[in-house]
């Protein structure tokens, strides 16, 4: 008897569930409604519970000493966002050895694309705010945020060819790993060399692991927790730098060849089609779980680890940590006073480089690079679609709020700055879509 498990009544909640982990742009979706549950908990009698409860404190304690004694927003902003960057820091890895950045003339035009669209913002924002504290913040609208970007591209269905996608995408994990680069040089605080070099003597560890044909997930784990990560951030350096130098030394090669691997498991699954079932029980004999065993073995060598973790990670950063993060910075209030809103340039510097920013930069650098014939458009790709796929490039939410906790320490200024993300995405993510959606003549 075949036996259908979709038959069974817990499948009928789980399917749906699956189904919406799934789709693309799922993860645009939940940060959006995380947003504003934000902003609701930021402008409704339950405001002062809501902050109350991000400036907790905890921290462990070891003979009388407290230690990472930080807030619930800190550990939301440096321990969960580290594992954010570390799903980064593997997309990365995987995207530079085989996939959009691993062939030189396929990727030298997103990477062309995003230099522009994080030039040109940080120019405009330092154009209007060229001295003083507020200069901190010209990092903010370099970052595009791939979850957003993607849920908009998504809605649009087969409107969109599959190699404009693929553009966006390569253009945001350039846009990443520039605002990674941008945290560790500029938005790091005093270091202790003694703590950085110990956190670099853990990495290089790890790469001679890699190289050594380690592929214990907990090897990796322990070293870049609790040495990396700890030490990182106890040396002044963000925490986010030691995920995504972390998640470089995971081995990304397999154990044994797919024609290996292939061959194993058509072996596997004569033997184990030849094991007489025993028909009065529901369980399976012990050579039929030893059978399976080898075959979950034998998968886990043909996988690469870096794609395991990144497979495992990627819904939990996409619908747990990230949803965290939104609702733990977006909660700003809209009962403002416009004058102080505005007796800065924050708010507009931060709304005019992500919204005229990116679109100049990455419309124009890619335009000049196909003039200049140092690249070709992607298939199905015009003027048109690509002043579209530009103004997505100006939802810059998840990395710029990010950035803006590092660059401020100024409540008034973080305030002005998130209006300016707001503002800009919201705006960007319309247009870009109404461009992208309408038919051509």
């Amino acid at each position: 008897m075949i036996y259908n498990y979709k038959n069974k009544p817990i499948d009928k909640i789980t399917q749906p569930v699956q189904r919406f982990i799934q789709q693309e742009k799922s993860g645009g979706l939940l940060l959006g409604i995380s947003v504003i549950l934000a902003l609701i908990l930021a402008n409704t009698p339950l405001s002062e519970g809501y902050h109350h409860l991000l400036e907790q404190k905890f921290g462990f304690k070891w003979n009388d000493r407290v230690f990472f004694d930080f807030t619930i927003h800190h550990w939301i902003n440096d321990g969960l966002m580290s594992i954010f960057f570390f799903v980064v820091g593997l997309e990365l890895k995987r995207e530079i050895i085989g996939g959009e950045l691993s062939n030189p003339r396929k990727a030298i035009l997103p990477i062309i694309a995003a230099v522009g669209g994080m030039v040109i913002p940080a120019l405009i924002f330092l154009i209007l705010n060229p001295s003083g504290e507020t200069q901190k913040g010209w990092g903010i609208p370099m970052a595009t945020d791939i979850a957003f970007a993607l849920g908009v591209l998504f809605l649009l269905g087969k409107k969109i060819p599959l190699p404009l996608k693929v553009f966006l995408t390569a253009l945001a994990i350039v846009d990443d790993l520039g605002a990674v680069l941008v945290i560790a040089f500029f938005y790091t605080s005093n270091i202790e060399m003694t703590y950085l070099w110990t956190g670099l003597l853990i990495l290089a560890i790890m790469y001679l692991g890699n190289k050594m044909g380690v592929r214990s997930i907990f090897f990796y784990a322990f070293l870049g927790i609790i040495g990396v990560w700890t030490c990182f951030v106890v040396s002044g350096v963000h925490a986010t730098i030691a995920a995504v130098l972390a998640a470089f030394t995971i081995p990304a090669d397999v154990k044994i060849k797919e024609t290996v691997f292939i061959a194993k498991i058509n072996s596997y699954l004569t033997i184990f089609k030849n094991i007489d079932p025993d028909e009065n029980t529901p369980t399976l004999t012990n050579d039929q779980l030893h059978i399976l065993e080898e075959i979950n073995e034998t998968t886990i060598a043909a996988t690469p680890p870096l794609q395991r973790l990144e497979n495992a990670m990627h819904p939990i950063v996409t619908f747990v940590i990230i949803p965290i993060f939104a609702i733990a910075n977006a909660g700003v209030s809209l009962d403002i006073d416009f004058d102080s809103l505005f007796n800065t340039n924050v708010a507009i510097g931060v709304a005019l480089g992500l919204l005229i920013g990116k679109v100049l930069g990455v419309v124009g650098f890619t335009w000049i690079s196909v003039k200049l014939k140092l690249a070709s458009l992607p298939a199905g790709m015009n003027n048109r679609n690509l002043l579209g796929l530009g103004f997505l490039a100006s939802i810059g939410f998840t990395m710029s709020l990010f950035i803006t906790s590092l660059a401020f320490s100024h409540e008034e200024y973080q305030t002005q700055a998130k209006i300016g993300i707001f503002a800009a995405s919201l705006v960007g993510g319309i247009i870009g879509y109404m461009i992208l959606n309408k038919k051509p003549k």
